[in-house]
């Protein structure tokens, strides 16, 4: 049998701007959507790391982030 001791999961999103909105608007609403999803990590208490965070010129957003997956144990991959 076989059982699952650590697990993690590297993700790398990009939040981009919405075309049917002015810029400045599209930039807010992409800081709210980020401010959403860390909100729901921890909400829902996914242990997770942002790694790298970076603003792109025309002001969307990337991030790299580790992330507990599902509910398995995250052992030192956050650290």
């Amino acid at each position: 049998m076989k059982r699952i001791k650590e697990a993690c999961i590297c993700q790398t999103l990009h939040f981009m701007l919405k075309e049917d909105v002015g810029h400045d608007y599209a930039v807010k609403l992409v800081k709210e959507e980020i401010e959403k999803y860390k909100a729901s990590l921890e909400r829902t208490r996914t242990k997770y790391k942002i790694i790298e965070e970076t603003e792109q010129p025309d002001g969307s957003v990337i991030i790299k982030i580790k992330k507990q997956y599902n509910t398995a144990p995250v052992g030192s991959y956050l650290d």
